[in-house]
């Protein structure tokens, strides 16, 4: 697998409308259920402006179910399980849920997981969901966004077909069920193993009933994560009358009480009085059963909901407040503490309570004391602004992150992870940008983290490994278009990986490694043909291939040339050497002209083009990540204001608060990191330099907490909230005259205050000396 095209097999036929929001803290609740948590005051309770129905319709790709801040549990509603605008299981525009699974992914483009779906029911009961034509022939049940309440840690939904209150909510490794029942003789629950996304084969499937309270097992899938293992232990909070295991679709003799095989699911069988409450508590773990019932057991002893509940909201509020802001524009501050929270939902823990965990090498490993195992990195697109913004204020979990990505270098046979889940590598995207994320970590001075033990592998990589057109690259400086596909895409980002590389070379003392790296990080430049001005696919002979077309999915029918990108967008791909970019066009004007052109011409795109190249402005695509830092590539050519009145212009159109609030798919945090940092004033250009380049700030007044009692602030005086143009710069009290800072000037706090006016200044950041720094320098 190389992209997420290959999970795309057309764009999605929705509109992309303004569709209505869910309910939220300030709607009616179900009896005996607040809003928010009963402690909190209007002041601390950041939560309450987390509107998370944002991103769950258009092709946002979220969910809107119950987890907390990094949470191995995702325990949310499943509308369908198939089609590139369900990879989270869920889409608003949908009218029926087909049960609650436990595991979900954020704004993916490919999709895995849903396991261990549950779903209650009344009436006969029915062992296959149905289609969502026709709801009533399955166990899915119709639902309306009016009976729907979602919020940080908690989700509830009332299931019309069978008349049951549903509500959820989560710890690290469990989640917690709480259904109101109706009158019946006949209310039960169907526990689906065969539940998957796109029906994945289940390799293997168990579950053992327990007593009369408890099933526990696990499965395997072959899915997007090939032969990834996950298990469970449930235990309901009143006994089930009786239980029966249904394997290939045929129930299985009375008294049976284990199985084993690839489609299994299992009813419980309960009479409810009217408003009887039934809860169920799951626990899931990647090393096996006992460690779900362990996880379950540490995290969720009792069956206190409304206690797990309200620690989810206290444990959102204190990440949420991290970055508290100051500004008039409620639509504003919705959209940007909803981003904050997607910003918070992956990576994800993938340990049990122990310190045990599956590595990359399928075995199971003990962690040493504190540190914690994660999965979900999808790192092609969260090494821009998401891993950057951990490290502002996520800071004390950097170390335990880039731990974790070096111990699944060493543990896995395919070396450095390139979209790890669940212990599987799922090979999604090109480049390794765990180079990046490794490098940054050390460029801003993170403690903790021993590089020598991941740089073999880092170096087998990029000096050894014939890995996905590398060895043509070594060889002839690019990799040719008739030889790999991709390749204009995997040329440039193989270039900065080897700038990524070339800090850890140095890091550990391997200075010559450090300068082959570093000359070989403009091989960027073997690619640009300055006849028409693009990075274009190049046969192994060296010609051009032809025709060309700057708009182009790749030069044949073969396969494409450009990853979810086209010429225009790979062209500005050069993130750590603008300067040498600019040099390529002749100098600043040339430059300026045709990053002009990027946003000004025409978005028409042709028919192979995938998707994910959403959120046109030109050909600007701020819907797909390879554009993220380019409105800020004005910086580099003495032309700040184009960069602030360009950034300005993306935070109100790309982002709204709405379901389909987002530009394209949310992708682990990446497509709200961007939001997040820009309007604070500020973008990671080059992570891996630890530096940040001005853009403009959004909000009047931002203070993020950096860790260790430091604090970032972050101030803007302006006339009127139109005002997007900086007219000077204090740092700590002092002038400032240039467009960007290091991590190191702020790592142990500091206060950037802006001087903001309606039209351009005529001297601020002008001079060439206050551009930021670049490899051609």
């Amino acid at each position: 697998m190389i992209s997420r095209r290959h999970f795309v097999a057309a764009l999605s036929a929705l509109p992309v409308s303004r569709l209505l929001s869910f309910h939220g803290s300030n709607q009616p609740n179900p009896p005996g259920l607040s809003a928010a948590s009963p402690t909190s005051s209007a002041s601390d309770d950041l939560a309450k402006f987390v509107k998370i129905a944002i991103g769950t319709g258009g092709h946002g790709h979220t969910y809107p179910g119950a987890t907390v801040p990094f949470g191995m549990v995702q325990l949310s509603p499943d509308t369908f399980n198939e089609g590139w605008d369900w990879c989270s299981g869920y889409h608003y525009s949908d009218s029926s849920i087909m049960g609650f699974s436990h595991t979900h992914l954020s704004g993916t483009g490919a999709s895995d997981m849903l396991d261990f779906l549950l779903m209650p029911g009344t009436g006969p009961a029915k062992i296959f969901p149905g289609l969502r034509q026709n709801p009533g022939e399955g166990y899915r049940s119709r639902f309306s966004h009016e009976d729907e309440i979602a919020e940080p840690g908690y989700y509830s939904v009332l299931l019309r077909d069978y008349g049951i209150r549903a509500e959820l909510s989560a710890t690290e490794r469990a989640g917690i069920h709480r259904y109101t029942f109706p009158k019946s003789d006949s209310s039960h629950f169907i526990l689906d193993l065969v539940h998957a996304w796109s029906n994945y084969p289940i390799l293997w499937a168990n579950f053992k009933i327990i007593g009369n309270d408890t099933i526990v097992g696990g499965r395997s899938v072959k899915g997007w994560a090939p032969g990834r293992e996950i298990y469970f232990a449930m235990k309901f909070s009143r006994p089930f009358k009786s239980a029966e295991i249904i394997s290939d679709n045929q129930p299985l003799a009375a008294g049976v009480l284990a199985a084993k095989g690839t489609s299994l699911k299992c009813l419980t069988h309960f009479q409810t009085k009217e408003g009887e409450v039934v809860l169920v508590k799951t626990g899931i773990s990647g090393v096996s059963e006992e460690g779900a019932r362990k996880n379950l057991e540490t995290e969720i002893p009792g069956w206190d909901f409304d206690q797990v509940r309200h620690a989810a909201h206290i444990a959102w509020n204190e990440n949420l407040s991290r970055i508290k802001i100051e500004t008039s524009n409620a639509r504003h501050k919705r959209i940007f503490y909803t981003a904050l929270y997607h910003l918070m939902v992956a990576p994800t823990l993938f340990d049990d309570a122990d310190g045990q965990y599956r590595g990359m090498d399928g075995l199971v490993h003990q962690l040493p004391g504190g540190a914690h195992n994660y999965s979900t990195f999808s790192l092609w697109d969260t090494f821009r602004a998401a891993h950057p913004m951990y490290t502002l204020f996520q800071s004390e979990r950097v170390p335990d992150l880039v731990n974790c990505l070096i111990r699944m270098a060493q543990e896995s046979p395919d070396g450095v992870p390139i979209w790890p889940l669940q212990a599987k590598e799922t090979f999604c995207m090109t480049g390794y940008h765990a180079s990046s994320v490794y490098a940054e970590a050390h460029s801003k001075g993170f403690q903790g983290i021993d590089f020598r033990k991941v740089y073999p592998v880092l170096r087998k990589r990029a000096m050894v490994d014939d890995y996905r057109g590398l060895g043509y690259y070594r060889k002839l400086g690019y990799i040719p278009s008739d030889k790999e596909e991709e390749a204009v895409s995997k040329t440039m980002e193989y270039a900065y990986d080897d700038w990524a590389v070339a800090h850890i070379a140095r890091a550990v003392g391997e200075l010559d490694d450090y300068k082959l790296l570093v000359d070989r990080a403009r091989n960027y430049k073997n690619l640009f043909d300055a006849s028409t001005g693009f990075m274009r696919p190049r046969l192994e002979d060296g010609r051009w291939t032809e025709p060309f077309d700057p708009t182009e999915m790749g030069h044949s029918k073969q396969w494409r040339d450009y990853t979810e990108s086209d010429p225009w967008e790979t062209t500005f791909t050069v993130q750590h050497d603008p300067a040498g970019l600019i040099k390529l066009f002749g100098g600043r004007q040339p430059f300026l002209e045709k990053l002009d052109a990027l946003f000004t011409t025409s978005s028409q795109l042709p028919p192979d083009a995938p998707p994910d190249i959403a959120g046109m402005v030109g050909q600007y695509a701020h819907g797909n990540e390879p554009c993220h830092h380019m409105a800020y590539l004005y910086c580099y050519a003495g032309a700040p204001h184009q960069t602030q009145a360009r950034v300005r212009q993306l935070l109100d159109l790309e982002y709204d608060d709405q379901p389909d609030g987002l530009a394209g798919n949310e992708d682990c945090g990446q497509m709200s990191a961007w939001y997040v940092i820009s309007a604070l004033g500020f973008y990671a250009v080059d992570p891996v330099s630890g530096n940040y380049v001005f853009g403009t700030p959004l909000f009047d007044r931002a203070e993020v907490e950096l860790g260790s009692g430091k604090k970032l602030v972050v101030e803007a005086k302006r006339n009127s909230p139109g005002d997007q143009y900086i007219q000077s710069v204090t740092f700590n009290g002092k002038p400032y005259e240039k467009l960007w800072f290091r991590h190191a000037d702020i790592a142990n706090g500091a206060t950037i205050f802006f001087a903001m006016g309606s039209t351009p200044s005529q001297d601020f950041g002008l001079s060439k000396e206050a551009a930021p720094p670049s490899l051609g320098l």
